[in-house]
């Protein structure tokens, strides 16, 4: 029986050590953090959204990085796999907006307790690897940061980047791949909060904006555009449309990023421009100061004042046309400027790792050193939010363990 190390014990962790088990594999699951899945726990704020319900073409899409690299592994593991077999473990399913899928219970720790059972045929090791072991330059085992010797046909490292440190994801798997001789393509966060310039964001912390449209343009081109949610935060902005448009950001040394946040899409210039006249028709008593109340929440009724420039002792019924107009623009686009991403310690997914070139994309197995295997965020290959990033996670880690087994004359059925 051919012996696997699987180091880490995540999403793509899980799911590797589960197949391999069923394809006849002995398996010891190596996690350092002691609590396997932690980092599932943090995912869709606390619900996990575990895939996306589209098809392949249509999920490869949305992979940012390295898409072409996922076809095999998409083909043999899609979303509707993972669906089927979320629903085998026994966590329902539910879809909600732009497909993304979660469980009925709104439960992350359902869905990680349903993949620690997938993977209980493994042998749980709570220790890191501390190094890998290499003979001729094929991997034979692991040393463990303990102080063990762990010999074994292959061992596939599935440790995730550097996001959420908190969770496990500390970087081990870059300087295990490095003595093995790989490179790295710098890890940077992906799908982040976002830290604005001016205090006007702080001035609004806490206040949540509901279907909303949010622009993100590089430069003066725009390069995302969703409508959905976000938050202001005491840093700056974030939320499930800041996440997504994070991830469209290249390098905010050359190029200058500006959120344009539309508060009213379902209004036209013009069908907006004869709300604020109705509006004002019936406070025309009132100071300008007071003339926002049912345009906008409470919190954020100060800044669009100071922005829009209006005396606010100005009686509502003197604002003239020029301003009026105005005020649609400022509604239509409200613009906060970019300063720099959040940290690595918050973002939910690392972009960069292990160069894809250095990998098959068939058995997620080393082109460098027979023996290793690789899964999930350790990959240079990472996706927009929406559950994306966990089905590549499931879908990388299948194919290893398929890989795997095959190397070894294993069925690739069970």
């Amino acid at each position: 029986m051919p012996h696997l190390i699987v180091v880490g014990a995540g999403a793509a962790g899980l799911a590797a050590a589960g197949q391999a088990v069923r394809l006849g594999c002995e398996v010891a699951l190596l996690e350092h953090s002691g609590m396997p899945g932690k980092k599932i726990l943090v995912t869709g704020k606390g619900r996990c959204n575990v895939t996306n319900d589209c098809d392949n073409q249509e999920f490869l899409r949305h992979v940012r990085t390295n898409p072409r690299f996922l076809f095999s592994a998409i083909a043999g593991f899609s979303t509707r796999d993972t669906m089927e077999w979320m629903e085998s473990l026994g966590v329902e399913l539910k879809t909600e907006r732009g497909r993304r899928v979660f469980p009925v219970s709104d439960r992350a720790e359902d869905v990680r307790a349903a993949l620690c059972r997938w993977a209980s045929g493994a042998r749980l090791v709570e220790q890191g690897a501390q190094s890998l072991l290499l003979e001729d330059g094929r991997v034979t085992g692991v040393q463990t940061t303990g102080g063990r010797t762990i010999a074994a046909d292959g061992v596939l490292i599935a440790t995730g980047g550097v996001s959420y440190p908190a969770t496990g994801s500390t970087g081990d798997g870059y300087r295990l791949a490095a003595q093995a001789g790989h490179g790295l393509v710098q890890p940077v966060a992906s799908l982040v909060s976002l830290v604005a310039e001016g205090g006007d964001c702080r001035r609004m912390m806490g206040l949540a904006l509901k279907n909303v449209r949010l622009t993100l343009l590089e430069n003066a081109k725009l390069v995302f555009s969703e409508q959905g949610e976000m938050l202001f935060t005491h840093f700056g902005v974030s939320g499930p449309l800041v996440l997504s448009a994070s991830a469209w950001i290249r390098d905010l040394k050359k190029y200058r990023y500006t959120l344009s946040i539309d508060l009213k899409p379902a209004l036209s210039a013009e069908q907006l421009y004869a709300r604020i006249g109705r509006d004002f028709e019936l406070l025309a008593g009132k100071n300008a100061a007071n003339c926002l109340q049912k345009l906008v929440p409470a919190t954020m009724q100060p800044v669009i004042l100071e922005r829009w420039g209006v005396d606010p002792a100005l009686r509502v019924n003197q604002i003239d046309r020029a301003s009026r107009l105005a005020l649609v623009q400022l509604l239509k686009g409200f613009c906060v400027t970019v300063r720099e991403r959040g940290d690595l310690q918050h973002a939910v997914i690392t972009a960069g790792g292990i160069p894809v070139r250095e990998v098959s994309p068939k058995t997620m197995e080393s082109k460098l050193a027979p023996g290793l295997y690789f899964a999930g965020e350790v990959l240079d290959v990472d996706a927009y939010t929406g559950g994306y990033n966990l089905q590549i996670a499931f879908a990388t880690g299948m194919a290893a363990a398929r890989g795997f087994a095959a190397a070894h004359g294993l069925p690739q059925q069970q």
